[in-house]
C-alpha cells in the first residue's frame, strides 16, 4: 500500500494466498489520513456537512443529535445500516474488499479517523476476515456490508477468521467509512480475473476442437486480419495459429469449416476487449476514491455524486453480453464433435454396442448452462430505483452487474468443460489429427486427468475435472 495505484492482480494473488506481501501504512499515508480527519471535523464546525452534522438520505437537513444518550452518531448509523442477512461474501472477496477500502482511505480524502484506518490496516495485514452480507447495495455505495465492517472493527460484530483489537469509535467515522463501493469492486475484480483465465482456456479448447475436426487454418491466417483495424481480433487469430500450426501441410476435411471454427477470432475478440475494459473500470474506482463528502485541501468538504459507479455497471453489462457468444460457439463445436458427418468418427464418439450414447448427454448439460448464461446477459444498468423519500432517484446497479458476472463464470466453465471432454475423446480416437504444436501440450494436460474409458458411463467426474482445468486457464 505504497502509492496512488494499487496493483489489483497482486491484491487478488495475496487474497488467494499466492502472495504474501506485507501491509503497513506509511508515515505519509498516516499524515494524509489524519489531515483529512482534522479537515472534515473543522468543516463540520464551520458549516453543515452531510453525514457529520446532519443525518443521511432524506434526513440531510436534520441536525445530528450528539446528546441523545443512545450512543454516538457513528454507532447509531452503522447499527441502523447493518441490515444484512442470508448469504455472505466469501473469504477472498472480503479480503480484497478490505484491501481496496484501505487503499482508498490512504488517499486522505475520506475523513475516516486514523484509529479506524489503523485497525483496518491491521485486519488486512493479518488477513482477518469479517462476516459481511451480500444484500443491501445498488451501486451507490456498499452501505450494509461496510456498516457491518465498521461494527466489526470497533468490536460490536465477531470476525469470521482472525481478529484485531477493537478501534475507538469517532463521531465522524460512520458515513466516511461506508461511502465506498469496495465490496462491489472486489466482486467485479474477482469475477473478471476468473473470466480472464476462462478466456485463455476458451481459445485452447477451441484449438483442440479445431484439431479434432480437422479444421482449416485459413480462418486464422494473418492475411485475413491484416487489413482490418481490429488489433484484438488479429491477436486472437495469431494465438490460434500459434497453438495449431506445426509448419507442416495439414489434412483438412472441408473446403469451408462451420462457423464455430471460422468465426472464433471475430467472436472472442470482443470478449477479451470487454474484459480489459472491465478491469480498467475497476482500477479507476479503486484508485480514485469517491467518498461523499470528499475532504479536499483547506478542510473543505465537497458534496458530489462520485459514488455512482455507472462506468463499472456498463462495463460489466457489456462483459456478460460479450461472454455469451463465446459460449454459444463452444456449444456449437461440441455438437460438431458428436456429428459423424463432420468428424468421420462414431456418432457421439461412442464405443461398444451400436446403441451406445457416448457423450450425447454433454450437449444437454452444455445447453442447460448456456440457457442459464443467456438469462444473465440482460443489462442491469437500465434499472431504476427511487429511495429515501424520493431524494435518491437513481442507481447504477453495478453490484447486481458484478453478481451476475460472478455467477456467469460458473456457467461458462461448464460449457467449456463439456467441449473439452468431448474434444479430448475425439482426439484420443485418432491421435494423428493432433499437430506437433503447442496445442498438443493442452491435450496432454487434459488427457492426464480425464478418464479414457469410452464405454457408456457417468461423465460427471470428467466434467468436474474439466471445469477445474478451464477455470485454471487449461495450463500446460
Amino acid at each position: 500500500m505504497t502509492g496512488s495505484h494499487l496493483p489489483i492482480d497482486d491484491v487478488l494473488a495475496w487474497a488467494r494466498g499466492d502472495g504474501q506481501a506485507p501491509v503497513a501504512l506509511s508515515e505519509q499515508q498516516v499524515e494524509r489520513i489524519t489531515a483529512a480527519e482534522v479537515g472534515l471535523r473543522a468543516a463540520g464546525r464551520s458549516g453543515a456537512v452531510y453525514g457529520l452534522t446532519t443525518g443521511v438520505g432524506a434526513l440531510r437537513s436534520v441536525p445530528t443529535d450528539l446528546s441523545s444518550g443512545v450512543g454516538s452518531p457513528s454507532l447509531r448509523l452503522w447499527r441502523s445500516h447493518a441490515a444484512g442477512f442470508g448469504e455472505t461474501y466469501d473469504d477472498v472477496t472480503a479480503l480484497v474488499a478490505q484491501a481496496f477500502r484501505l487503499h482508498q482511505i490512504t488517499s486522505g480524502r475520506s475523513g475516516v479517523s486514523t484509529g479506524l484506518a489503523t485497525a483496518l490496516a491491521e485486519a488486512v495485514a493479518t488477513r482477518a476476515v469479517p462476516d459481511l452480507h451480500r444484500y443491501g447495495s445498488i451501486g451507490t455505495g456498499d452501505l450494509v456490508p461496510l456498516a457491518e465492517l465498521g461494527l466489526t472493527l470497533v468490536g460490536e460484530r465477531p470476525w469470521r477468521r482472525g481478529a484485531v483489537a477493537p478501534a475507538a469509535v469517532d463521531d465522524g467515522d460512520a458515513l466516511p467509512f461506508m461511502s465506498s463501493n469496495a465490496l462491489t469492486l472486489a466482486t467485479s475484480a474477482v469475477a473478471a480475473d476468473r473470466l480472464l483465465r476462462l478466456s485463455i482456456a476458451s481459445e485452447r479448447v477451441a484449438a483442440l476442437s479445431a484439431a479434432a475436426l480437422q479444421g482449416s487454418l485459413q480462418a486464422y491466417d494473418p492475411r485475413v486480419h491484416a487489413g482490418r483495424p481490429d488489433a484484438g481480433q488479429a491477436r486472437v487469430a495469431t494465438r490460434l495459429m500459434e497453438l495449431l500450426d506445426d509448419g507442416r501441410p495439414r489434412r483438412v476435411a472441408r473446403v469451408q469449416d462451420p462457423f464455430c471454427l471460422r468465426t472464433v477470432p471475430q467472436v472472442h475478440a470482443p470478449f477479451v476487449d470487454a474484459l480489459l475494459r472491465t478491469r480498467g473500470a475497476v482500477a479507476v474506482e479503486v484508485d480514485d476514491p469517491s467518498e461523499n463528502p470528499m475532504v479536499v485541501e483547506g478542510g473543505v468538504a465537497l458534496h458530489h455524486g462520485g459514488f455512482v459507479t455507472a462506468r463499472l455497471s456498463a462495463a460489466l453489462d457489456s462483459l456478460r453480453q460479450a461472454t455469451y457468444p463465446v459460449l454459444a460457439l463452444s456449444a456449437a463445436r461440441l455438437s460438431a464433435l458428436t456429428d459423424p458427418s463432420l468428424t468421420g468418427l462414431p456418432a457421439f464418439l461412442a464405443a461398444g454396442p451400436a446403441d451406445s450414447s457416448g457423450v450425447m448427454i454433454l450437449e444437454y448439460v452444455a445447453q442447460d448452462a448456456l440457457a442459464r448464461a443467456r438469462t444473465m446477459t440482460t443489462p442491469v444498468s437500465t434499472g431504476h430505483a427511487v429511495v429515501s423519500l424520493g431524494l435518491e432517484e437513481h442507481a447504477s446497479f453495478s453490484t447486481q452487474a458484478a453478481r451476475w458476472s460472478e455467477t456467469m463464470v460458473g456457467t461458462a466453465a461448464v460449457v467449456l468443460a463439456c467441449e473439452l471432454v468431448t474434444a479430448v475423446r475425439a482426439l484420443r480416437a485418432d491421435l494423428a489429427r493432433l499437430p506437433d504444436a503447442p496445442v498438443r501440450a493442452c491435450f496432454d494436460a487434459a488427457a492426464a486427468v480425464l478418464d479414457d474409458d469410452k464405454l457408456d458411463r457417468p461423465l460427471g467426474t470428467d466434467v468436474e475435472r474439466a471445469v477445474a482445468l478451464v477455470e485454471a486457464g487449461l495450463p500446460h
